[in-house]
């Protein structure tokens, strides 16, 4: 069933001090997942409340992967350019490649842009090509 009143059901969990503070963060993302987003507000009265400031990176970086994190984040987000998969061996049950798996093959073969990974190392002149830097 879907779920109607998903803050309702999110809130004893989070408030709940038994609970361990990943477990926490891992039921925020599951909200904002499923809600495609939240507003800006909203998730520093989470991340506030649930008193996990200094992890609350673990939820904002999801946006450097196309998660939308924050709905008005989501107009001014660009899209990761996909490498044609379409020759390559599929298995019935994953067909489906994440955009991760572009990002990590771009940073092996050097092909990141700077202005987008400002902070991924551009390798040597002297590097040959024999694997990640």
């Amino acid at each position: 069933q879907k779920v109607k009143d998903s803050m309702r059901v999110l809130l004893p969990v989070l408030l709940n001090r038994s609970h361990d503070s990943y477990d926490k963060i891992r039921a925020i993302l599951l909200y904002i997942f499923s809600t495609n987003g939240t507003t800006q507000e909203n998730l520093d009265k989470l991340i506030q409340n649930v008193q996990i400031e200094s992890d609350s990176d673990m939820i904002r970086n999801w946006k450097y992967l196309d998660v939308p994190v924050i709905s008005s984040f989501v107009a001014q987000q660009h899209k990761y350019a996909r490498r044609d998969r379409s020759k390559e061996e599929t298995f019935q049950l994953s067909r489906w490649t994440p955009v991760i798996k572009d990002v990590m093959e771009d940073a092996i073969e050097n092909k990141l842009d700077s202005k987008d990974w400002p902070y991924c190392s551009r390798c040597p002149p002297t590097w040959n090509g024999s694997g990640a830097v």
